[in-house]
């Protein structure tokens, strides 16, 4: 390979972000490049040189990310991309090294991104971690069940004086669920501020839901305008909708599927056990789809293992394969008391579950359970009811999920 990978300095960052569009064939506008900056950590910007030329990117941003009982900091993976020109040469593979060994410097348990393509990372021993659903409901189609009554008011505000709100109620839930972050005013600016095509130019409404206690939930929606022949089809995209209540939730969406002159109500990543579900006469109206979501990447599959809590007591010796992280690779004795586990590395006894690297951080966050993977043969059942064991230890609730594609 003929190109040098590094570290960029401030100076390259416009060079760096334009050549990551270049990379899926687009150009960054100087207002992306000027967004782009507020997030941008230089030291975790690694780009493919040939001479003068960035060819290939690959960048990381440092999160607090909610995991089972707990948070840890991750690098959330970002700004992947090789020119076209200079595919299928190794340098993904190289940038991807130099990302996960500089996480393991760094001390982090985890690496974490959104695919733009999911069959690229499971050779990066990523595992998907958790989904997303994503639907479309007929407004006339989409009457609540028999007993809902609203239970606060919804109040339309701008951007600048809904900030706070969303930020107080994301302190408020993260920690509910796992692949949850925490927000502070510059990511949530940059999320709002992350759109592409035809998006960018349509303007996001902002409401709260005001119960008795003050503001308790809020949403992001946008409205693609569309008249033909005179008859309104337009459809109403859901970005964000978050609640601290159940009533609050139930009002938010009542309110959206309730917006006048639209025919579709529309959102695309939102989790797997969304209550909507039960909260509509016909669920078979929402369409639902389920898409990938969150790819966890165990860096420090001893710590990982440690940091997170479990929903049963319990003792297992796992066997771990990475060829590409051989650090992880061996066997871990880990058990559980009290919720909480402490692990033992390189223990010769007899082996209870084996699997990758992979398949262990697609179930690190508690969603898909070790019995699915079983059943895919990717987990290998050394012991009779290991399976179980594993299964009652990691499962968690509420699903695994992560509203932020950074």
């Amino acid at each position: 390979m003929d190109v040098e990978i590094r570290t960029i300095s401030e100076g390259e960052l416009d060079a760096f972000f334009r050549a990551t569009e270049a990379a899926s064939s687009s150009a960054a506008s100087n207002d992306d490049l000027e967004r782009e900056r507020t997030m941008a950590e230089p030291d975790r910007c690694f780009a493919a040189f040939d001479g003068p030329e960035i060819v290939g990117t690959s960048g990381a941003y440092t999160m607090t990310m909610t995991v089972p009982g707990g948070q840890t900091e991750v690098g959330f993976v970002t700004a992947v991309g090789v020119r076209p020109t200079r595919r299928r040469r190794g340098i993904n593979t190289e940038l991807m090294r130099r990302q996960l060994d500089d996480a393991r410097r760094r001390g982090e348990i985890a690496s974490v991104l959104f695919a733009s393509e999911g069959g690229i990372y499971g050779r990066f021993g990523y595992g998907l971690a958790t989904f997303g659903l994503s639907f479309r409901v007929e407004t006339a189609r989409s009457a609540f069940v028999r007993g809902y009554a609203p239970a606060g008011e919804i109040r339309a505000v701008e951007r600048a004086d809904a900030v706070e709100e969303i930020l107080s109620i994301n302190a408020a839930n993260r920690l509910l669920r796992p692949g949850m972050v925490r927000l502070d005013r510059r990511r949530l600016e940059y999320d709002l501020g992350h759109e592409h095509g035809d998006d960018k130019t349509i303007p996001s409404f902002f409401v709260l839901h005001v119960g008795d206690e003050g503001t308790d939930g809020y949403a992001v929606y946008k409205v693609r305008q569309d008249w033909p022949h005179g008859f309104s089809r337009s459809v109403l995209s859901v970005r964000h909708l978050d609640a601290t209540t159940p009533s609050a939730y139930a009002d938010l969406w009542r309110y959206v599927l309730d917006v006048d002159l639209i025919e579709t109500v529309q959102a695309w990543n939102r989790p797997v056990d969304e209550p909507l579900l039960y909260l509509l006469q016909d669920p078979r109206r929402i369409r639902p789809t389920i898409t990938d979501n969150l790819w966890v990447r165990l860096v420090d599959v001893s710590a990982a293992l440690g940091a997170r809590s479990y929903s049963s007591d319990g003792r297992l010796c796992l066997e771990i394969a990475d060829p590409f992280c051989p650090w992880n690779e061996g066997r871990y004795v880990f058990e559980v008391s009290g919720g909480h586990a402490t692990v033992a590395v390189g223990v010769q006894e007899p082996v209870d579950l084996a699997c990758t690297a992979s398949d262990l951080g697609a179930a690190y966050l508690g969603g898909p359970s070790f019995r699915q993977l079983h059943g895919a043969a990717r987990v290998v059942e050394r012991r009779d009811g290991a399976v179980s064991t594993a299964d009652a230890m990691f499962g968690w609730r509420p699903a695994p999920w992560s509203p932020y594609a950074y």
